[in-house]
């Protein structure tokens, strides 16, 4: 949900967000026969702030847009309250909503199954395989170095000292305490560049930040395989440790690859027996990493012949 509500600010402001604007140029084609006008309404630009019944924080670890919206519906008895401190503004879409609040979150939940269908179910595989590859490196910087670690690598503008963790915020100053709730951490792609969170009762505390490798989310330059580990590995098991740069399923890897799905899995199956790939279930889905084995491999090639020579963009497809 979150991803949807994001989206519309670049969308709407391309211009301002010029790493996720290859993606706005394609999405904008298909969003031309959806309406989508009170979701519009709800994400103004520049967004200062967005009401809270619109999107709330998810409530487990794989979220799933139709729970998601089952829960935005339910808080029908929100809606006027937050929308007469929200500082949005007053469309004629709005002012319906506020005067049926059942009716209109009916209406919000049916737009956004169509803006999602048209512009982020297409990217939604190379999307999540990133959001969730990143929830597997903070979870490795837990490991690692404990909270400071993780958190420190957040962004440059969250800072964490002496037990207490500072964010930005454009409208308000002030200073909740967690008391037991927890910190919930929603890596997010559309949020890009900016950090936002959500301090206020009675939600989740929340920080959605952007994950490493938004940049080139929308492109795939494929490296040559080291020469070397070719020679040992095959071409094909040396090309699939190459791509996984970032954490991906056995699907991304075979559209990547031009490879059956059985054909990827057993040769990742192989790269896992030998200790050169791992594998984490996510919900539904498997996602391979590179092993630290794997990755002084790969840096040891690079440095005795020269850095793999970078093909040309394969950009996603319209």
């Amino acid at each position: 949900m979150w991803e949807v509500v994001a989206s519309a600010r670049v969308v709407k402001n391309p211009s301002a967000h010029a790493a996720l604007k290859p993606w706005a140029e394609r999405v904008r084609r298909r969003l031309a026969d959806v309406d989508w006008r009170l979701l519009s309404d709800l994400v103004p630009v520049p967004t200062i702030s967005i009401v809270g019944f619109v999107c709330p924080p998810p409530s487990t670890s794989v979220p799933d847009l139709e729970v998601e919206l089952a829960t935005m519906v339910a808080m029908a008895p929100l809606v006027q309250e937050g929308l007469d401190i929200w500082d949005g503004p007053r469309t004629e879409a709005i002012q319906a909503l506020h005067a049926d609040p059942a009716g209109g979150l009916e209406r919000l939940a049916g737009e956004i199954r169509d803006y999602w269908e048209a512009a982020i179910a297409p990217y939604w595989p190379r999307i999540r395989a990133l959001l969730e590859g990143d929830v597997l490196y903070r979870a490795r910087l837990l490991a690692e170095g404990g909270l400071r670690r993780m958190l420190s690598d957040l962004d440059a503008a969250v800072t964490w000292e002496e037990g207490t963790l500072r964010l930005p915020k454009a409208v308000c100053e002030g200073v909740r305490p967690l008391g037991g709730l927890g910190l919930l951490l929603v890596p997010s792609v559309f949020t890009w560049p900016r950090v936002f969170s959500i301090t206020t009762p009675p939600w989740q505390p929340t920080i959605r930040y952007p994950p490493r490798g938004v940049a080139t989310l929308w492109e795939h330059r494929e490296s040559d395989p080291p020469q070397a580990l070719a020679a040992v590995l095959g071409r094909t098991r040396a090309r699939l440790l190459a791509s996984l740069d970032q954490p991906a399923s056995t699907r991304d890897l075979a559209t990547r690859l031009d490879l059956s799905e059985p054909g990827a899995n057993q040769h990742l199956t192989a790269l896992r027996r030998a200790g050169l790939a791992t594998a984490h279930r996510t919900g539904r889905y498997v996602l391979y990493a590179r092993t630290a084995v794997a990755e002084t491999l790969l840096a040891g090639d690079a440095t005795s012949h020269g850095h793999p020579r970078a093909g040309a963009p394969h950009l996603l497809p319209d």
